[in-house]
């Protein structure tokens, strides 16, 4: 039986066939695709019923307006969606978040701790720790190394591939996430970044006055909300990634984890872990 899984996008560029052609290549996958903002009214148990797993590759909360002074424009999410996603939650549902969604809802907290990290287009602060905008490295040359080869996530994916992809340089939660990929990027010097900030303001490429801590090599995890098991694969920026199958294989083995009993049962064994 085919997995239904919802793919959302909007509030970031995207090229739109090669991106879906993803989902077109998965044989075991009946997906549909809805935008922000119609899409936050699916957001809900009643009407994601049937549907296995959500994939989001948008940026809800945040409206990017290039070359100008103030660049960014941050919205809340209203209180019935908090209580919706909530109940996501808490029903369990398999939720997928690629590359940019991380950046999804910069003024809420929760929605970080859901994901795992957050990516910031303009400084921010997460836990208590204030942080500069985050850095970006456009088509960066990287290999990637599986953490946990066991993870059904990865199965089929080898020890180590190189891809070319947008990295970025952002508050991480390690503490919250379980591991599974890793880059051979150096995420240590900032001065391999660049400012997210500057580039929305029209300076491209520059990390001139601009400065980071010291980022994570994270580029894939998983982690638990309630009964929610969630999944977040850093890469995705553009075509290349798009027709990479190691990629593609990430993707569809998250649909599969995120929608499968063994995941459900991983979450009781992590919760009965921490009673």
């Amino acid at each position: 039986m085919k997995k239904k899984v919802l793919v959302i996008t909007g509030g970031h560029p995207f090229e739109a066939d090669p991106f879906f052609e993803i989902f077109n290549s998965f044989e075991n996958v009946d997906w549909f695709h809805e935008k922000q903002p119609e899409a936050s009214s699916l957001l809900n148990p009643e009407k994601c019923r049937d549907i296995d797993a959500i994939v989001f590759y948008d940026i809800p909360g945040i409206e990017l307006k290039r070359n100008t002074d103030l660049p960014v424009k941050i919205t809340d999410p209203t209180s019935e969606y908090k209580e919706n996603f909530e109940q996501l939650l808490e029903k369990g549902q398999g939720l997928i978040f690629l590359h940019h969604a991380i950046a999804g809802w910069p003024s809420w907290e929760r929605y970080a701790d859901v994901i795992g990290g957050r990516f910031h287009y303009q400084p921010g602060s997460l836990h208590g720790i204030n942080y500069p905008d985050s850095g970006y490295l456009f088509d960066a040359p990287q290999e990637i190394s599986v953490v946990d080869s066991d993870h059904p996530v990865c199965k089929g994916i080898p020890e180590s591939f190189t891809i070319t992809d947008e990295a970025y340089i952002y508050p991480v939660l390690e503490d919250s996430v379980t591991p599974l990929l890793r880059s051979n990027l150096d995420f240590e010097n900032s001065s391999n970044f660049y400012s997210s900030s500057l580039a929305m303001k029209g300076e491209m490429n520059s990390n001139r006055t601009w400065k980071h801590p010291k980022g994570s090599d994270l580029v894939a995890w998983v982690r638990y909300e309630h009964l929610s098991p969630i999944a977040y694969i850093q890469l995705g920026d553009g075509p290349t990634a798009y027709e990479d199958p190691n990629f593609r294989k990430l993707i569809n083995n998250s649909i599969n984890w995120v929608s499968s009993e063994e995941a459900k049962k991983w979450i009781l064994s992590e919760k009965s872990n921490h009673i």
